[in-house]
């Protein structure tokens, strides 16, 4: 039987960023237009351009790595071609 009577109350005041984890849930923080871009995973939002938080791309989305592309990498994130993006 599943426990339907827990809870997790997010903040809405959180800084998470789309594909992060998010303490106290098994999920990642959906991006805001709730679109994922299907040439990777976990989620990486649709957006004019996505780029790796801790590089040094202008966006204006950003995703924290590690992603793995499971398609073509649109954003170019994944900079050294080894299958996994933002792993720096």
């Amino acid at each position: 039987m599943i426990d339907t009577s827990r809870t997790v109350a997010i903040d809405e005041s959180s800084t998470a960023e789309p594909g992060d984890s998010v303490p106290g849930t098994s999920g990642r923080v959906p991006p805001p237009n709730g679109q994922c871009d299907p040439n990777y995973t976990p989620c990486v939002p649709i957006a004019s351009d996505v780029d790796c938080a801790a590089g040094r791309g202008n966006g204006p989305s950003y995703v924290r790595g590690p992603v793995k592309v499971v398609g073509t990498d649109v954003y170019g994130l994944d900079h050294d071609g080894d299958g996994t993006g933002c792993d720096r």
